[in-house]
Formats: structure tokens, C-alpha cells, sequence
């Protein structure tokens, strides 16, 4: 249409949000860290965010719009960015459960050959089709559950034909299905039985890098008693920086070996787990602006009692991302509505804490703050619409799925 002499056009309108939270300041009704807007609407052009605004204004300037999607009084936010999950692999490990009841814990059974090396074990022995096959459904599933970006991991290959294959199947399901994928490459994610320590380290921080980097973003470490030891996580760290890898690092899970402030010292986008972390770590995070990502259904699906406290990270200004780790062995869940629960009932987080810690921060330990996240104009116009008025009832209604309606570059999906 043409209004004051310019033209305005949108491809699609959401409107009628009950709360329309753009994760960005805005000023039309509320200048809290989640942008709401009461009324709200988005204008969307293209599969990106035009304009957003309250309905009255955005369907006025709009109003030639071809496609309008009524929110119904709901809530409407940016979809949820899922930045740190395992969910290429085989098998499950379900049996896993009875162990944990006998009191077995989750070092417990990686030591007696379980754990990842089942899963290892399942992983090189599933076909590429297999794997597609079981990536796509549990996309789906995520897609369901309000997740628009997901970051997967390889790792339970431990040799370089089946991470390669892990890998590779990531980047088909990124070319078929709706939802973005960022890959990251975890072949530190723990030693396998068919080498030897010294045997995998050299391989690991051999040549075989460069293969690999031409897969994947992001190299990730898992530095803990067990798996790599914190001067094996600096050689590896440093091989994989001078590769070209971005970093990231899983650190203090069980037990604080310093690799929190080693990774971010050396630009690691983020470290993730931090249930056990020192303050001279959270200070080097502070120095470095390394996103902290919480896992808290970790420890949930564990037993633990001890969770990472998101409040340590705040008070140093570090920003605090949620995500699923969605693996087979110690958070099989594809919710990240029940993360912010878990956040804020475990955490220590505050609902606005947990909604940007599921969005914009998240968006930001992959390195998709530009894209992703929020509702901003320029960005895709990757939206949830869900059975609720208000962000507080997110972790209020918890273990249920709120989501009627999940966007994805201005398409319901």
C-alpha cells in the first residue's frame, strides 16, 4: 500500500500476539531485556523480519499483506536456538537408567565400557541412510517443540570415517530439512578402545584437522577426569585454532580442571556444562566474552544435585545461554521449553534470564546473533507462536509442549 507517498509490502503478517517478545529493546510498550509488546505484531518479507510493532500499526501499514497468521491472543517469540546437541548417532541407551538406579554414576559406566562407547560402537556400525533417517525424525521433533537453529556435534565416531560420515549427514539434513544446522567437529570427545592414548592424541592433532575443517565451524573438547586432561586440551585447543576452528569446549561437568578459563582465554565462542567452575575461570570468561551454556537437563536426567548457578555468570556480565544437549545417554530431550523450566527452578535464573538464555544468547554461542535470536528487522523471520499469554507461563506449565505453531523463515513448518 501507499501511505504518506511510500510504498509498504510484506509477504506475511503474525499478528494479535498476546505479548510479542522481540528479544530487542524497542520502546512501543516496554523497554524490558525481552522487547515485549503488547498486541504485537511482525511483518515479514522474503523469509526475514520487515517490522514489528503492535497490530494496529503493522496492519495498517500492511494492509495489502497477502498471507495473515492470527496468533489468537498468544504469546509469539523468536524460536528457540539449540546450540549445544549430540543428535547424529545410533542405538539408544536407555539400559543406562537401570544402572543409575543402582547407583552407578555417569563416569561409572563410561569406565566399564558403556556410555559413549556404546553409542560409539551403534554409531559406526548405523549406515549414512540411517543416520539421515534418525536425524530427520528427531529434527521433526525439535521443530515441534519450538526449535528453529541447531547445532550438532559429531563425536561418536572416534575414527576418521565415521566422523566424516556424522558430519556429512549434518550437512544433508541441513539441505533438507527446514531448520538451520551448525556443525561443530568433537572427535576429543572421549579415547577409544582400538587406540591408544598417545596413539588418538597424535591423530587428533595431526593433518586429519584440515579434513575435517572443511566440515565443520566449530571444534569442541570434552576436558574432564576420564576423557582429555587439561594440558591435552590445550594442545588440542591450540591445534584446532591454528586449523581455522572456532572454539568451544564442554568443561567443569563433573569436576573443575581450569579449562573454563583456558578455552576462554583463547577465544573459545563458548564453554559449556560449568557445573563446576572456579571464580578465576568466570573472570577470564568476563575478559574474554565467552558465552557460558548451561545444561540443565543434564544433571536433571543424571540425578545430580548440583547445577550450574546462572546467577555467578550474571553478576560478572558473562552472557548465559540454555540448550538441550540432547545425546542418548544423559539428556535424550528435544525441549527447550523445559530447559527454561529447569533454568529457572534449578538455575537460579529468572524467566527473562531463561527466555534470552534459549534465544539470543544461544544464538550468540554459535555465532548467529546476526541472524538468529530475535525478533529484529533483517533477521530470519524465525518464530514460535504458543498456547500461552505471558513468558512466565513457560516454566510454569513444565514437561508440556506450548507450541501451536513453529516458523521458519516466514513459513510454518
Amino acid at each position: 500500500m501507499t501511505e504518506n507517498g511510500l510504498n509498504y509490502s510484506a509477504d506475511t503478517l503474525v499478528i494479535n500476539a498476546s505479548r510479542l517478545l522481540t528479544l530487542e529493546p524497542c520502546g512501543t510498550s516496554s523497554s524490558d531485556s525481552l522487547g515485549i509488546i503488547i498486541n504485537g505484531a511482525v511483518a515479514i518479507k522474503e523469509g526475514l523480519i520487515l517490522e514489528t510493532g503492535t497490530t494496529q500499526e503493522i496492519r495498517k501499514k500492511y494492509s495489502s499483506c497477502p498471507e495473515i497468521i492470527d496468533a489468537g491472543n498468544s504469546l509469539v517469540m523468536p524460536g528457540f536456538v539449540d546450540c549445544h546437541t549430540h543428535l547424529i548417532f545410533g542405538g539408544n541407551r536407555a539400559s543406562e537408567m537401570e544402572m543409575r538406579l543402582e547407583g552407578k554414576n555417569y563416569l561409572d559406566i563410561l569406565k566399564s565400557g558403556g556410555g559413549i562407547h556404546s553409542t560409539v560402537r551403534a554409531t559406526r556400525n548405523s549406515s549414512p541412510e540411517e543416520l539421515y533417517k534418525l536425524g530427520m525424525e528427531r529434527l521433526s521433533l525439535m521443530a515441534k517443540n519450538g526449535t528453529t537453529t541447531v547445532e550438532i556435534k559429531s563425536g561418536y565416531g572416534l575414527n576418521r570415517e565415521t566422523e566424516l560420515k556424522m558430519l556429512q549427514v549434518a550437512a544433508r539434513l541441513g539441505q533438507d530439512h527446514p531448520l538451520d544446522i551448525v556443525k561443530t567437529y568433537l572427535g576429543a570427545h572421549t579415547f577409544p578402545h582400538d587406540l591408544s592414548r598417545d596413539e588418538y592424541l597424535k591423530w587428533l592433532s595431526g593433518g586429519v584437522l584440515k579434513t575435517f575443517k572443511k566440515e565443520a565451524e566449530f571444534f569442541d573438547i570434552f576436558c574432564e577426569e576420564g576423557a582429555f586432561s587439561f594440558e591435552e586440551t590445550r594442545r588440542l585447543l591450540e591445534t584446532a585454532k591454528n586449523t581455522g576452528f572456532k572454539l568451544k569446549a564442554h568443561v567443569g561437568q563433573f569436576n573443575d580442571l581450569g579449562a573454563a578459563g583456558l578455552a576462554s582465554s583463547m577465544g573459545a565462542v563458548s564453554v559449556d556444562h560449568l557445573e563446576n567452575i572456579s571464580n578465576g575461570d568466570l573472570d577470564l570468561m568476563a575478559d574474554s566474552g565467552t558465552v557460558a551454556v548451561l545444561l540443565p537437563g543434564v544433571p536433571f536426567f543424571l540425578q545430580s544435585p548440583l547445577y550450574p548457578h546462572a546467577k555467578r555468570f550474571i553478576d560478572k556480565g558473562i552472557p548465559v545461554a540454555l540448550a538441550t544437549d540432547f545425546n542418548p545417554g544423559s539428556c535424550p530431550s528435544y525441549s527447550m521449553q523445559m530447559m527454561i523450566t529447569l533454568g529457572v527452578l534449578n538455575c537460579g535464573m529468572t524467566v527473562d534470564n531463561a527466555v534470552m538464555g534459549a534465544t539470543l544468547n544461544a544464538a550468540k554461542a554459535i555465532s548467529r546473533e546476526e541472524k538468529a535470536g530475535s525478533l529484529k528487522p533483517g533477521k530470519k523471520a524465525d518464530l514460535i507462536i504458543l498456547e500461552i499469554k505471558s513468558p512466565e507461563e513457560i516454566p510454569y506449565y513444565f514437561g508440556t509442549n506450548l507450541v501451536k505453531k513453529t516458523i521458519k523463515g516466514g513459513r510454518v513448518i
